[in-house]
């Protein structure tokens, strides 16, 4: 990763006092980061013990003191409350007059750009959002990991060169999103690492029914290859029995799951779905495997073994859509599929797989955020690892 250049001094903000509201996980850690780099922390808001440790920890002879103060205290201010707070918090500081003009409020959330901010704004204070994308422990260890760490930046054209002073003074790096892609960006961190954590302890548990008595160890430099890998060459370092187009192996492994974890299938054939679409698009996969491997996918288990997102299970997919591009049969008409699909629901309706409702999931999706937020002071603390700044 290429170093910063340094900051000149006439680039560098001045010296300002920091305030903290929620002390979460993320909050402390960010003030600590920019007393290194001379600012001072100066007010710190929290309610749980578990709060009140942390900013003990990190903050030591900070004086814990209600929002309000916070910003009555402090120049710059860093609002780290869980997502779904933030923009009720900034409401009422604005409506209650603790806003002062001139005064840097930033927040931390990667779903929001600046204009959850905008009530704030309007009271006279400087927007920024900047978003950390790596776990926050709670502990002095988040300090050192943030040397490296890229930060989500959207902010005012006049505060671009403060926003990306400030980071960087924090030892991270800016890269900057707009106002309009927060939620596109935010998404993209929650399916790179959010997600990466379920499957990687799905595998774990899946390793301990079958007998591997340390599964960590057994996965750890598997998983640390692949992703070594796909960062570095992306579609290319697809490997596995879907990028081969393995038919029987990948019927063999929806065999096994269905008997010993029912609740894994509609997982596995999402991502084998997803995994062969890509194959295929790139090239890895070739057409003549497609079909066979394509049978194998579609396959939908009864309704006993999956309880949720039929959807996964009996849509045509991107995988049948892309095999279809690269196959100008005459005889694969668009008559010829919509025949197809109609077949495949009334075998669905007899299989008791989703009762005939294509593309109808049976549940809600989990937002990626329905999860305690950056500085929830409910939120449990994680292990140390990248997910995205889901914090």
């Amino acid at each position: 990763m290429n170093a910063n250049p340094p900051i000149e001094a006439q680039d560098r903000p001045a010296r300002l006092t920091v305030g903290v509201v929620g002390a979460g996980r993320v909050g402390p850690a960010l003030a600590a980061s920019l007393k290194l780099a001379g600012h001072r922390p100066v007010a710190v808001s929290g309610v749980s013990d578990a709060s009140v440790r942390r900013a003990a920890a990190l903050l030591p002879d900070v004086p814990l003191v209600s929002p309000a103060e916070v910003l009555a205290r402090a120049d710059l201010v860093l609002l780290t409350v869980p997502d779904d707070a933030l923009a009720g918090l900034v409401s009422g500081l604005a409506e209650t007059g603790a806003v002062r003009p001139g005064q840097l409020l930033v927040h931390t959330s990667g779903r929001f750009g600046t204009s959850v901010l905008d009530p704030a704004t309007r009271a006279g204070a400087l927007p920024l959002a900047l978003h950390p994308a790596m776990t926050f422990t709670g502990t002095p260890v988040d300090v050192q990991r943030l040397a490296g760490c890229s930060f989500g930046v959207t902010a005012p054209e006049e505060l671009r060169m403060a926003a990306e002073a400030l980071v960087i003074e924090m030892g991270g790096e800016p890269e900057w999103i707009a106002e309009a892609a927060r939620p596109l960006y935010h998404a993209a961190l929650a399916i790179g690492a959010n997600h990466l954590v379920t499957l990687v302890a799905q595998s774990m548990e899946l390793l301990r029914a079958a007998g591997v008595e340390a599964p960590d160890r057994m996965l750890g430099p598997l998983l640390g290859a692949a992703l070594d890998n796909a960062l570095r060459s992306g579609d290319a370092a697809l490997t596995g029995p879907v990028a081969r187009g393995d038919a029987g192996t990948v019927a063999a492994h929806i065999a096994e799951l269905r008997k010993h974890a029912p609740q894994s299938v509609a997982g596995y054939l999402a991502m084998a779905r997803t995994t062969a679409d890509r194959a295929l698009a790139h090239g890895l996969l070739k057409p003549e495997l497609a079909e066979d491997l394509l049978g194998v996918l579609a396959h939908v288990p009864n309704a006993s073994d999956v309880s949720a997102a039929p959807e996964v299970l009996d849509a045509p997919g991107a995988f049948s859509e892309s095999r279809d591009s690269r196959e100008s049969s005459a005889s694969d008409t668009r008559d010829d599929r919509d025949a197809r699909e109609a077949r495949e629901v009334r075998d669905d309706q007899e299989d008791g797989g989703s009762d005939g409702r294509r593309g109808e999931p049976d549940a809600t999706p989990t937002d990626p955020d329905d999860a305690p937020a950056p500085g929830s002071d409910d939120a449990p603390d994680p292990d140390p690892g990248p997910d995205g700044g889901d914090r």
